[in-house]
């Protein structure tokens, strides 16, 4: 379990490059949109090589075949997992420090439970009694930074991080559900999806068109040199680096609580941003509202972690019990 936690928190904090080099963009001018749009160019070229080196150099082909074969649907779940999700991740930064934006980002848990619920699913009512404890717990966040309320500044900076935190689920369970066999969706090749870097390449592709229609929208300045390379790490560090030890870590977990253990190292995101932006930005620390909704997200997170584990341990003996008796 601590080799396991030790990896979750590494990928965290590649994680946590985002919101930091984000917010720096944005402090040294450069524009949301090529903030945004030249993450997932990179993240072609990275994803390209990568499935050359370590799947075949056909493979890169096979998979793109994949995208013609079902573009459409692509095009859909890409533009809103990855494109309506990573550009208001990028707008927010321009009005709430990245540590604010990762604190907001834990949201995605809440929007999780509802978009699964949109499509049939249904939770225990304490879950959603941990979720309203992150909710309040975020909105201590947002109002901490501002001086005084400033509800334009507010709204800037946190609304579109909520609406990017029911993205991200929406676009990832559109491929779940179409590998799963829903009706109403196109029939997918699962053999290719199988392999988590492939989804991601097919739903970076299928983002592209959503890119060139927000930098067409915006008419964005030419991007600078600092910030082509500021995105450029992004998308290593997180799109590459921190994906790999995030998907080894779930991976080598044996048991349903090591999973959630990994998953809920993912807060650490919000800490690595906050020390992230104080020592390289020279930002303030945050003030005691700050503070208690931080450690109100990660109460909701651990109550999360810890229901999971009594659930998962109560199911186990229960089928032992269903067993003993069938026998």
């Amino acid at each position: 379990m601590a080799s396991l936690i030790f990896i979750g928190l590494l990928s965290g904090l590649f994680f946590s490059s985002t919101f930091i080099l984000n917010r720096l963009m944005s402090l040294e001018g450069g524009h949301w949109v090529w903030s945004a749009s030249l993450r997932y160019a990179f993240m072609i070229i990275y994803l390209l090589i990568f499935l050359a080196v370590f799947q075949g150099r056909r493979v890169p082909w096979l998979v793109f075949k994949q995208f013609i074969r079902n573009w459409l649907f692509w095009v859909i779940a890409g533009s809103i997992g990855f494109g309506g999700f990573y550009s208001l991740i990028c707008f927010s930064a321009d009005y709430a420090p990245g540590w604010v934006v990762a604190a907001t980002w834990q949201l995605t848990i809440i929007a999780t439970l509802f978009v699964l619920t949109a499509f049939g699913r249904s939770f225990p009512k304490k879950i959603w009694g941990f979720s309203l404890l992150i909710f309040i717990g975020v909105l201590l966040v947002n109002t901490s930074h501002v001086d005084r309320l400033d509800v334009g500044q507010l709204f800037l900076g946190g609304f579109p991080v909520l609406i990017a935190a029911f993205c991200y689920p929406i676009g990832n369970q559109l491929v779940w559900e179409a590998v799963n066999g829903n009706s109403s969706l196109p029939v997918l090749d699962s053999e290719y999806l199988q392999n988590p870097f492939n989804k991601v390449f097919l739903l970076t592709l299928g983002s592209l068109p959503f890119w060139l229609i927000l930098i067409g929208v915006n008419r964005p300045p030419p991007p600078s040199s600092g910030q082509v390379m500021h995105t450029a790490i992004v998308a290593f560090f997180s799109g590459i680096l921190a994906t790999s030890l995030f998907l080894l870590a779930r991976n080598r977990a044996e048991r349903p609580s090591e999973l959630a253990a990994v998953d809920a190292t993912q807060s650490s995101e919000v800490v690595f941003a906050m020390l992230g932006e104080i020592i390289l930005l020279g930002s303030p620390l945050p003030n005691a509202a700050g503070l208690t909704g931080i450690a109100m997200v990660f109460a909701g997170l651990l109550l999360f972690v810890c229901f999971q584990e009594i659930k998962n341990n109560s199911d186990k003996d229960s089928g032992r019990t269903s067993g003993t008796t069938d026998s």
